[in-house]
């Protein structure tokens, strides 16, 4: 660990980025040590096994930096091809989906880098309709496995938050993230009265869809991600995105509330904190 890359000092948390993938196998020490010169700490989430232990051993490397482990509910059955995510020609991609490994994920969970369980969830966009009871089984044994590890979970949830509450509902007893929440107020609140926060990407920068949920949610519930490499944010759109950009989804949130972006700088990362039971400060 680079004892010049310490958590002290810390102004952002970028609660979920990819900086595993192989989108940044050309500077992916580079992006990270500019995100944490920038006072950026990152949760950096896995989706499959192999991206799960690299996460863990890339929070191992840097002060600052967290893993959080789990299986994409797209990786349970066949799915599209993502280069960003797998790189080229589809040698890493598992066509066939990948079977949650309780044991393999539990020994990565065990680490102390590790603040959470996903991402995990339903995904009911572009996939078969077979796959949904693929795609619960393995939801569910996340959530027995955050259970365990009493970890909170990191939640993909796309065009599924009904059939994903109601499991919620029946299974968990943590709470955790609703990561790239893109649901109505109504929706929203549901998760919120769970215990659940909410966290938003550079979507802000460019689309007024998810305002009146940011501005209806209280401050002490909300958490700022990039999904980096994915919804680069204004004025960094047609580039590849990276933990650093997360400050200009805060100067959104920030807008959106009416507040003084330092006090919801402040709160954001004391969110994250709480959350994820770790010290930025």
């Amino acid at each position: 660990m680079d004892p010049n890359l310490g958590t002290k000092g810390m102004k952002y948390f970028d609660a979920h980025t990819h900086t595993n993938f192989v989108a940044y196998d050309g500077d992916r020490d580079a992006v990270i040590r500019r995100s944490l010169d920038s006072g950026v700490g990152m949760n950096i989430v896995g989706t499959q096994l192999d991206t799960s232990k690299s996460a863990v051993a890339l929070a191992q490397q840097y002060d600052g930096v967290y893993a959080t482990i789990g299986l994409h509910p797209v990786h349970t059955a066949k799915s599209y091809h993502d280069t960003k995510e797998l790189g080229e020609g589809g040698k890493e991609f598992t066509s066939r989906g990948e079977v949650f490994d309780t044991a393999a994920y539990e020994a990565l969970g065990k680490d102390p880098n590790v603040i959470a369980v996903g991402e995990c969830g339903l995904d009911y966009y572009r996939i078969d309709e077979s796959t949904k009871d693929i795609q619960s089984k393995a939801f569910i044994e996340q959530i027995e496995l955050a259970n365990r590890l009493n970890k909170p979970l990191m939640l993909h949830i796309r065009n599924a938050y009904e059939d994903s509450i109601e499991i919620l509902k029946a299974h968990a007893k943590v709470r955790g993230d609703v990561h790239f929440f893109a649901g109505d107020w109504q929706i929203a609140k549901q998760f919120l009265d769970m215990g659940f926060t909410l966290s938003f990407t550079g979507v802000l920068t460019f689309t007024h869809d998810y305002d009146e949920v940011v501005k209806n949610t209280p401050l002490d519930m909300l958490l700022s991600e990039t999904d980096a490499p994915y919804i680069t944010p204004v004025p960094f759109r047609g580039q590849r995105n990276e933990p650093a950009h997360v400050t200009k989804v805060v100067e959104s949130i920030a807008g959106i509330k009416g507040e003084p972006e330092a006090v919801v700088s402040a709160q954001l990362l004391r969110n994250a904190e709480r959350v994820f039971n770790i010290n930025l400060q």
